[in-house]
């Protein structure tokens, strides 16, 4: 139910689902008695365009979360494995042209593969289903092997997970396939924006993990955007807004660890 719900609101609160609907039901309420209201939402709207054009929220946003967990400045010893989450390839594009289509974030792909060839007896795993509502018969995890090849890891060297549909399905199904020991060193790679959200998943079932994040979407120093757009302002701004609704959802769900998941020697301090 909570995948399910989770799509609908989202196509409610996505930034410019949100500004649309604003926009169309200020016009529609400006020619009836409700006006001042209808005034009102249309300039929220205004205001939103300003603002998401001229400021850059969405990227400060972003690198606030890119920020919370450090790449890390070494490794144990001993790797015992590597959990990969997807997001990487579009399952059903693959399908309906024949080949493989990515979506993004290859850098998930690429630095894992450079771990599990620095770590030749470390286990390689990676989750992913789909996150379609609609095309549950294609999934990701079914693909990512060609990929995999082409970088040289054999297809037998790959544990897939294939019936997850989110961050928390990665998380759960993947902890009740591998059954790690506590003892055990296990590298988490996934989208530096997307990290704070999965190590809090992952640490909910009960699976602490070395974050190792990658696929940086924004600089450090940031600066008013140039050229002014303000469609990358509101693509920036849905990305971010979709990583922090998310984590507010499986905060208050009982699916993440803590609100704003941290590293443990933080959390010592």
């Amino acid at each position: 139910m909570f995948f399910y719900l989770s799509k609908v609101f989202w196509f409610l609160a996505s930034p410019g689902n949100a500004f649309l609907i604003a926009l169309i039901l200020g016009l529609f309420l400006a020619s009836t008695r409700f006006r001042r209201t209808g005034r009102w939402l249309v300039s929220l709207a205004i205001c939103f365009a300003i603002v998401t054009t001229f400021v850059p929220v969405g990227p400060y946003l972003l690198k606030v979360l890119e920020d919370r967990f450090p790449a890390p400045e070494s490794l144990p010893g001993k790797i015992d494995g590597i959990v990969v989450l997807g997001g990487v390839i579009d399952p059903v594009m693959t399908e309906q042209r024949g080949r493989l289509v990515i979506s993004g974030a290859i850098e998930r792909i690429t630095m894992s593969a450079t771990l599990a060839h620095m770590n030749p007896d470390a286990k390689l795993v990676y989750t992913g289903g789909s996150g379609s509502l609609t095309r549950q018969d294609v999934k990701e995890a079914d693909y990512v092997a060609d990929l995999y090849e082409v970088l040289g890891i054999p297809r037998e060297r790959l544990t897939l997970e294939r019936e997850s549909r989110n961050t928390w399905e990665n998380a759960k199904f993947t902890m009740e396939m591998i059954s790690p020991k506590t003892d055990e060193n296990w590298i988490l790679v996934t989208s530096a924006f997307h990290m704070p959200r999965a190590v809090g998943a992952f640490r909910r079932v009960g699976w602490e993990m070395i974050p190792y994040p990658v696929d940086y979407k924004v600089q450090q120093r940031l600066s008013i955007p140039s050229p002014l757009d303000f469609g990358s302002g509101l693509s920036g701004m849905s990305h971010a807004g979709h990583e922090w609704i998310g984590l507010i959802a499986y905060w208050l769900t009982g699916k993440n660890s803590a609100a704003f998941p941290k590293p443990r020697l933080a959390e010592a301090q």
